[in-house]
């Protein structure tokens, strides 16, 4: 088994600080990867599990457990310590502290509490203290339903049933998850602009979480698609940073669950889009992530992709550029032409990353400088 002591909570300002960008449950940092063998950790979903199932012990058995083991849908075992224990008369509430291991997730530390009471029939979630509701239609949550995810409700059914079998009782239990501060945490993931109100939401399609994953950054970027088309938008960006997708919102007049996180997942984004097909689609950022986009790379981080600069020379028709150390130097060297040309040559690399028939009507560029300013423009009709 994998043995989690609950730990002392981390503060959440350092994660929070990280800003930039906000996903639907993590905020993420790429460059602070820490180095030597990374220490994974739980999801909000295995948390409530394992509160779930301490409860239900104290609720059914009489006693809390000083740790409680939980299956994962892959079949690992992990075993949760006890942060936190009450009951009174017909209930029972346990809490975890969810370890996020060496990945920077914004819910490292926070405590997820379950308590359990009988209901009228069945298993009932119910979104207590900083669990948002969903609102908007999209997610794979109905509109009205608690922010709590499939796979971490069919884990929390399976350990009713199982521990119902084990104590002979009946599985009609109402289960309320909370998070305490996670109205706060949520104001700084992508849960806000999906429409999921008043809190976090407890995910997890594993139960693990696995240090620095792109997995997850993707996933929000899909939901935010589907949220967009749900609401039957149009017109969606995807922008590298904060600053681009400020200026992009601005200059298009679009609503805030227009705007998908892509970040460097360009890829992703546009894998997506080919098979959730938009009529429009902006894409903004610097000249250093749209070269490596007009170069053909899906993934626009600096660890993974890299500026050719022969070809920025031989495009901006200068032989300086070859020597530039980054593709704002050569912009400085080869002035708005390269810009104009870069942005060009994205846009009709970005469509050729569709398939066939499943391009966007409309795809423009809107490049920036570090102030903000737009320095090119290009689009590809369709």
């Amino acid at each position: 088994m994998h043995r989690f002591a609950g730990r002392e909570k981390a503060s959440n300002d350092a994660l929070l600080a990280l800003g930039g960008m906000a996903r639907v449950a993590i905020v993420r940092d790429m460059s602070r990867k820490p180095t030597g063998e990374l220490r994974r950790g739980w999801t909000t979903g295995a948390c409530a599990t394992a509160a779930t199932k301490a409860a239900l012990l104290r609720l059914w058995g009489g006693a809390f457990p000083s740790e409680v083991g939980i299956t994962l849908p892959k079949g690992e075992t992990p075993v949760f310590a006890l942060a936190h224990q009450t009951a009174g008369d017909g209930w029972a509430e346990a809490g975890i502290i969810k370890d996020a291991g060496d990945d920077p997730d914004v819910t490292h530390g926070a405590m997820i509490k379950v308590r359990v009471q009988a209901s009228a029939g069945g298993v009932v979630f119910k979104a207590g203290e900083g669990v948002g509701t969903v609102t908007k239609a999209g997610l794979p949550i109905a509109v009205g339903e608690p922010a709590i995810n499939p796979v971490p409700r069919a884990m929390m059914d399976e350990v009713v049933a199982e521990v119902a079998a084990e104590m002979g009782a009946t599985p009609d239990i109402e289960i309320t998850v909370s998070v305490p501060g996670g109205e706060e945490i949520a104001k700084n993931t992508w849960n806000p602009r999906l429409g999921i109100t008043g809190g976090l939401s407890i995910l997890g399609t594993t139960g693990v979480v696995r240090p620095f994953s792109c997995a997850a950054w993707i996933a929000s970027i899909h939901r935010g698609i589907d949220v967009a088309r749900a609401d039957g938008l149009t017109h969606v960006a995807g922008c590298t940073g904060a600053t681009s997708e400020r200026i992009v919102q601005a200059l298009h007049g679009l609503p805030d669950h227009a705007m998908l996180d892509m970040g460097d997942f360009a890829g992703g984004m546009i894998k997506y889009l080919r098979r959730h097909p938009v009529a429009r689609l902006t894409i903004g950022g610097g000249i250093g992530k749209l070269t490596k986009l007009a170069q053909g790379a899906m993934d626009l981080h600096s660890g993974r992709s890299q500026v050719d600069f022969d070809l920025l020379a031989e495009w901006a028709g200068d032989p300086r550029v070859k020597n530039a150390n980054t593709a704002l130097e050569a912009y400085e060297l080869a002035g708005p032409p390269l810009a104009d040309r870069v942005a060009r040559v994205a846009a009709t690399k970005a469509i050729e990353m569709f398939a066939e028939g499943n391009a966007p009507k409309r795809l423009d560029i809107v490049m920036i400088d570090r102030a903000g300013k737009i320095i090119a423009r290009a689009e590809h009709i369709t």
